[in-house]
């Protein structure tokens, strides 16, 4: 993952700082830099928090680092499809229901 090393190094950060800020060791850090392990989704958000950019960029499927604070599509994707593929009519079909949802004011019982 190289946008990790980059996001890390212009931060002038070492991965035991980052290790310590996400609970880990530096061993589990040093292996995501390395892509011997990938980081699950809540650790990637917090990565995108810690470093201040989005979890594509992180991903390496953006080449830029967006701020963080606007979740994109390819992030919500992600977090309801923990990263298969899906298509355009799927993710608007998901769209369409969560609206339905908020219009419809649909709650669990006990909310």
């Amino acid at each position: 993952m190289q946008n990790l090393i980059q996001a890390r190094k212009a931060m002038h950060k070492t991965q035991q700082e980052v290790a310590d800020y996400l609970g880990i060791s530096r061993q589990a850090y040093s292996n995501y830099e390395a892509g011997k392990r990938e980081p699950d989704f809540d650790t990637l958000l917090k990565l995108g928090e810690y470093f201040d950019c989005s979890v594509d960029y992180l991903l390496g499927t953006k080449n830029a680092p967006a701020p963080r604070g606007k979740v994109t599509d390819d992030d919500i994707k992600f977090a309801l499809f923990d990263g298969v593929p899906v298509t355009d009519a799927q993710y608007e079909e998901v769209k369409r229901f969560a609206k339905y949802i908020a219009e419809h004011d649909i709650r669990p019982k006990g909310d």
